[in-house]
């Protein structure tokens, strides 16, 4: 995501989140599709993420609308079928909420772009599992490992995992000059509070 430049840092200028925080940082996963190599590393990886942590997955669901791309690389490279979710039932034709085949009492694995505080995987979670779908968990690219998300997947009794984290992500930042330490000092301070941050 550094070497792409798919992570976008304006301390000065903080982004607003749909959710109305403020942020320093903004994370492009979608920019990750333009590039071939990278684009298979994340298909590749959280593949094996999936066979080694969730065992017997019938369906590959992607969040609408940065989890559909991936989640259809990732259903392609486990030869599994997939379906999408979203935000809320079509307003016509079918008024489909769930796009895709599936049955009652199958195994499902949500792929998302990215967790910030989980909300709207959480969801998507529900609406699966009002189809009677099993939701096995959820697996994005990257975390900000926010307190709140990981309260928001315990109390829904959902498991999640990602390829990378903000901490991880900070520390590679740091090595390769992508931030200077006075920009570590503000990233540091927004994660601590990010819903009362400001600039």
């Amino acid at each position: 995501m550094l070497q792409i430049k798919a992570i976008i840092l304006q301390p000065e200028n903080p982004f607003k989140w749909a959710s109305g925080w403020n942020s320093p940082i903004y994370c492009d996963n979608r920019k990750t599709l333009s590039y071939p190599e990278v684009r298979n590393y994340i298909r590749q990886s959280i593949s094996l993420m999936i066979k080694s942590h969730y065992k017997g997955a019938n369906i590959i669901a992607g969040v609408a609308t940065a989890g559909i791309p991936h989640g259809v690389l990732v259903a392609e490279e486990l030869g599994l079928p997939f379906i999408y979710v979203r935000s809320e039932a079509k307003k016509h034709g079918k008024k489909n909420q769930i796009e895709g085949h599936f049955e009652e009492g199958q195994s499902v694995i949500l792929v998302e772009d990215l967790i910030s505080s989980g909300k709207s995987s959480i969801e998507v979670v529900k609406v699966l599992r009002s189809k009677n779908l099993n939701v096995k968990g959820v697996v994005s690219i990257f975390t900000y490992g926010f307190q709140n998300a990981i309260d928001n997947f315990d109390k829904e009794n959902c498991k999640y995992i990602s390829l990378s984290d903000y901490n991880s992500l900070l520390e590679e930042a740091i090595k390769s000059q992508y931030i200077k330490e006075d920009d570590l000092s503000i990233l540091k301070e927004w994660r601590i509070n990010p819903s009362n941050w400001k600039r």
